[in-house]
């Protein structure tokens, strides 16, 4: 429990701003079942910019989905977002009204599942790993290597968690995440669990719509099959991947991934930087140098949400002016203008 306060002190203390107040909430123990610790906790944070903000925990929950059952703590209305690491999420300045969980800290358990070998077709086999939303995706590549599979090397190229992954079926260098995805598990609103099929889902390019899953579900878990192969060559895949994405991204610097949506038969980046926009810089934001599909910030605590945002409107309007193509973006913005 100390451990786990101790990182949302370091998470709520890296977001820019200084924090100047902090209140702890830690409600009483249950009256009833086996389990009768107290079983949340809120903090609450006051930063020198004015601004409020709060993380909760929750242990009602064993093992798996820990911290998860948020209708306890929050009720059953209202708005909730689901987090990983802030990848390919820009918040804007005026804040959220929600309430955000991060899942980067519950739920980072992977599994190789029992009696996951079969066959799938002459001379092939798969192995089947469980994996929790909250798990960082190049985890689950290196996890699939050292369980002998092949064909997960792409997501140590994905910055993300699996749950981010699992949104918006991500991807890189040929592959996307619901092509290895066998079925998964989601928590609606009312804190319930639903086992979902690929079925349930309408899969597209970085795109993942419900069909008979319910809007207000969100991914905790998934079961990936890998295909059977060679482990170490697997590992040498992950190897020069992850060497060409340092040697292409602006991975030293601050930012929340690739913006933009590749467009069929093309690239975003090779769009921007023929418009001459790598480099351009609107306030401590900046189109990466090294890579023109990349937002980069160079200003620090100073740069503002609003900063990235025009620097994304920028781009989209000057590929459309120049090449008549709508990029669409990668990156999720939620939040409110100051």
């Amino acid at each position: 429990f100390y451990e786990e306060g101790i990182h949302w002190l370091h998470l709520a203390g890296s977001l820019g701003p200084r924090i100047v107040g902090i209140h702890g909430f830690k409600p009483a123990a249950s009256s009833e079942g086996p389990d009768r610790r107290a079983k949340s906790m809120m903090v609450a944070f006051r930063y020198d910019n004015q601004a409020v903000g709060s993380l909760y925990y929750s242990r009602e929950i064993p093992s798996f989905f820990r911290g998860l059952r948020v209708s306890k703590l929050f009720g059953r209305r209202g708005v909730i977002t689901f987090e990983s690491n802030g990848a390919f999420v820009l918040v804007r300045d005026g804040g959220l009204k929600a309430t955000v969980v991060f899942t980067h800290w519950a739920l980072r358990q992977i599994a190789l599942l029992p009696r996951a070998s079969m066959n799938v077709g002459e001379g092939e086999s798969e192995i089947e790993i469980h994996a929790g939303a909250g798990i960082a995706s190049p985890k689950v590549a290196r996890f699939a290597a050292l369980h002998g599979a092949e064909g997960a090397e792409f997501l140590a190229g994905i910055p993300g968690t699996v749950g981010g992954a699992l949104a918006m079926n991500a991807g890189c260098y040929g592959g996307e995440t619901w092509n290895l995805v066998k079925d998964v598990t989601t928590i609606d609103h009312a804190g319930a669990l639903h086992h979902r099929g690929r079925g349930d889902f309408e899969i597209g390019y970085r795109s993942v719509k419900p069909i008979r899953a319910a809007a207000d579900e969100w991914f905790v878990a998934a079961t990936f099959a890998v295909p059977k192969g060679d482990g170490e060559k697997s590992r040498y895949k992950i190897k020069d991947l992850l060497s060409k994405r340092i040697a292409s991204q602006p991975l030293q610097q601050p930012n929340a991934g690739s913006v933009f949506r590749n467009p069929p038969n093309d690239y975003a980046a090779r769009l921007i930087e023929a418009c001459g926009l790598k480099g351009t810089r609107i306030g401590g934001a900046e189109i990466s140098r090294k890579h023109a599909n990349f937002i980069v910030n160079v200003g620090g605590a100073d740069t503002k949400a609003a900063d990235i945002e025009a620097l994304i409107d920028l781009a989209q309007n000057s590929v459309r002016d120049k090449f008549g193509v709508e990029l669409e973006r990668e990156v999720r913005i939620i939040g409110e203008h100051a």
